[in-house]
C-alpha cells in the first residue's frame, strides 16, 4: 500500500483498538519500523495527530489535543488505484445499461456508487471530469445477446447458437454447452464445448447473430482441461501446444516493458547492456505477432525461429505495402537533378 493508504490504515486502528502495539502497526502496514516512524512523524508534523507512546501498556494510543495545535483531521477519504479503477468502471457500465427488467435495482446501485466517488469534499463532477477511462476496440453485441448467453453459462444449459466466423468468412448453426464468459482486451468471448466440432471452441460474442437457449443441461468440461485446452497460451488464442517466445527489447522500451504483464506466466529480465528479455508462452502466433509488431524496431524475436520467421515475413509484406510509388520515386529523381 501506499503512504496515504497507510495513514488511513494507522488512524482506523488507533480508533478502533484505542492501544496498539508497534509490532501489530507493522504487519498490518508490512513496512519497515523506520518508515512507520516516519509516518508518525508525518502525522504529527503535518496533521497534528496527538499520536502518543503509552509506556505503561507499551502501545501507540491517541493523547488529548495540546489545546495549540489545530484540531486533527486527515483529507477527506479517496481511493487507491484499483478502487478507483473499479468504481469509475462500475459508474460508466450502470450510465451504459439500457433501461430493463433491473432498472429498478440498478438506479440505487448508481446513486451509491456516485455518492462514493464523491465522498470527502470532491465533488463528484470533477471526478467525471478530471479522471477519464479510454476504451478501444471495443465491438458492440447484437441486442439480447450477452443476457441469453449469460444465463446459459450461469445456469449450466446448452445454447444454439449462429456464428459468423471472420477468420472463414462462414456462418454456421452450432449447439454449444457454455462453461464460462471472458472479458478480454474490451471484448467478451465464450469458452464453450461445441457439439458440432465435438471440442472445446472460443466463440466471440460479436460474431453470435442469435442464441437460443435450450433446455438440455451443457455438457461439463473440468475446470483443469478448460485451462489447459483454451487458458494456457497468448491472449485470446487456444491450444494445448504452447512453445515459449523470447524477446529482446532496446533499453529504451525496456523501462516500460519490464513493468508490463503480457502473460501470467511470462518470465523476464534486464541484460547487462540495458536491454530486457521477455519470455512468454504462445499457443497460436497471431496476437503475439501483433503485440511484437506495434514495439517496430524496438524488439527482436530471438525464438523460436519459426516465430522470427513469420514475423520477419510480415515485416517484408508491411514494407512491399508502404513502398514508394513510382511517380514519388520520379518526382523525387526530378527535384534532386
Amino acid at each position: 500500500m501506499d503512504r496515504s493508504e497507510r495513514f488511513y490504515v494507522i488512524d482506523r486502528m488507533l480508533h478502533d483498538r484505542r492501544i496498539v502495539k508497534r509490532a501489530e502497526f507493522l504487519d498490518a502496514l508490512q513496512v519497515s519500523l523506520a518508515t512507520f516512524k516516519r509516518d508518525l512523524e508525518y502525522l504529527r508534523d503535518r496533521f497534528h495527530a496527538p499520536i502518543v507512546w503509552n509506556m505503561e501498556k507499551q502501545g501507540y494510543e491517541f493523547g488529548a489535543p495540546d489545546g495549540v495545535s489545530p484540531p486533527y483531521a486527515l483529507p477527506g477519504l479517496w481511493f487507491n488505484q484499483s478502487e478507483l479503477y473499479a468504481l469509475l468502471t462500475m459508474q460508466q457500465l450502470l450510465a451504459d445499461l439500457d433501461p430493463g427488467l433491473l432498472a429498478k435495482h440498478v438506479a440505487p446501485l448508481r446513486a451509491r456508487v456516485t455518492m462514493l466517488l464523491g465522498e470527502g469534499d470532491v465533488d463528484v463532477a470533477d471526478v467525471d471530469r478530471r479522471i477519464r477511462i479510454l476504451r478501444q476496440s471495443a465491438r458492440p453485441l447484437p441486442a439480447g445477446i450477452f443476457e441469453t448467453i449469460a444465463t446459459a453459462t450461469l445456469r449450466q444449459r446448452r445454447l444454439r447458437i449462429t456464428y459468423a466466423a471472420r477468420s472463414t468468412n462462414t456462418d454456421s448453426e452450432r449447439v454449444v454447452s457454455p462453461q464460462r464468459l471472458v472479458h478480454y482486451r474490451e471484448n467478451w468471448y465464450l469458452d464453450a464445448w461445441c457439439h458440432w466440432r465435438k471440442d472445446l471452441r472460443k466463440f466471440s460474442l460479436d460474431a453470435i447473430g442469435q442464441a437460443d437457449l435450450l433446455p438440455d443441461k451443457a455438457k461439463a468440461v473440468g475446470a483443469e482441461t478448460l485451462q489447459r485446452r483454451l487458458g494456457s497460451g497468448y491472449g485470446i488464442f487456444s491450444g494445448e501446444s504452447v512453445e515459449w517466445a523470447t524477446l529482446r527489447f532496446t533499453p529504451m522500451r525496456a523501462r516500460w516493458v519490464a513493468a508490463e504483464q503480457w502473460h501470467a506466466d511470462q518470465r523476464g529480465h534486464y541484460e547487462p547492456d540495458g536491454s530486457y528479455i521477455l519470455e512468454v508462452p504462445f499457443a497460436d502466433a497471431r496476437e503475439l505477432m501483433m503485440d511484437v509488431l506495434k514495439y517496430g524496431a524496438e524488439v527482436e524475436v530471438i525464438g523460436p525461429d519459426a516465430l522470427r520467421d513469420a514475423v520477419r515475413e510480415e515485416v517484408r509484406r508491411m514494407s512491399g505495402k508502404h513502398a514508394m510509388q513510382p511517380s514519388t520515386v520520379t518526382a523525387l529523381e526530378a527535384a534532386a537533378s
